[in-house]
Parts: structure tokens; sequence; C-alpha cells
């Protein structure tokens, strides 16, 4: 049987839930025609570099396939039909990555690096403490507003 990598991304609309109920589906569909998979990576819920069928998130789920090619063409075949799914991607593949993919690693980095900075005031930016106080600005001057000798 051949090794695939097959990535799909369902609607925002839909709750994690029903994510791990797609997931399940599809893994009953692959294992009635002789195949199984292996890893499932959940990426979460992901914004959209542009719209998708109305949708600016998805869900991102990863799966490592080791099926027949008919069996996978047979999950792809349900997949087009099904409102939920977005899009999806299937690679074959000579291997299957033991360790956590890319996206996985990625999403721990970030996690630690949140951890290690703390609560700021602010959320994401910087404590600004080294700014000394602006202090009272005054009223804002309007281009119509110009003292008298100067011109605009």
């Amino acid at each position: 049987m051949a090794l695939y990598e097959h990535v799909f991304m369902a609607r925002q609309d839909v709750s994690p839930q029903q994510v791990e109920q797609l997931v399940e589906q599809y893994k009953t569909l692959l294992s009635e025609n002789g195949g199984s998979v292996g890893k499932v990576e959940t990426w979460g819920l992901r914004t959209l570099t542009y719209r998708i069928k109305k949708n600016r998130k998805a869900h991102y789920t990863l799966m490592n396939i080791d099926a027949p090619h008919a069996a996978v063409a047979e999950m792809e075949r349900q997949m087009r039909l099904n409102e939920d799914i977005l899009r999806f991607l299937t690679l074959r593949v000579e291997a299957h990555e033991e360790e956590q993919s890319a996206m996985m690693q990625k999403r721990d980095r970030d996690d630690r690096r949140r951890r290690e900075r703390g609560d700021r005031p602010g959320g994401d930016r910087p404590d600004r403490g080294d700014r000394p106080d602006r202090g009272d600005r005054g009223p804002r001057r309007h281009d119509n507003d110009a003292p008298s000798g100067e011109t605009n």
C-alpha cells in the first residue's frame, strides 16, 4: 500500500467536535477499503490568506494515511461532496514523519515565547516605560488656523 499525507480544511462554522467526527468518518471509510490512518494532527482554527467560499478562517487537520489508491480516491470524492470541507490536499510520501509536523512545532514555539514574555500591559506590545510622558499638547491646529504672516 502507498503512504499519503492528507490535509483538509473545514469551514469555520463547524465545531471542533464536528471536525473530529469528520476525521472518524474518513478513518472508517479508509479502513473499510483496506487502508489505515496513523497520526492525526488537528492544527486548529487558522486565518486564511484569502476568503474561500465566504470563509475567513478554517479548521486544519493533517492525517497520515496508509491505503491503496482506490481508498484515497473514494475519500477525496466524498470530501468534494461534503459542504463542510473547503479544500484538501493529498500527497504521496516515501515515509511518514514520526515527530510533530512543522505546524505543530511552530505552535509550541509560539506558546513558549508567550509564556516567557509573561503578561505585558497592552497585550503583545512591549511596555513603553522608556518614553517620557508627552503631557498636554494643546489644541489642534488646522491649515486655515495658521498664525498671521504664514501662508499655506
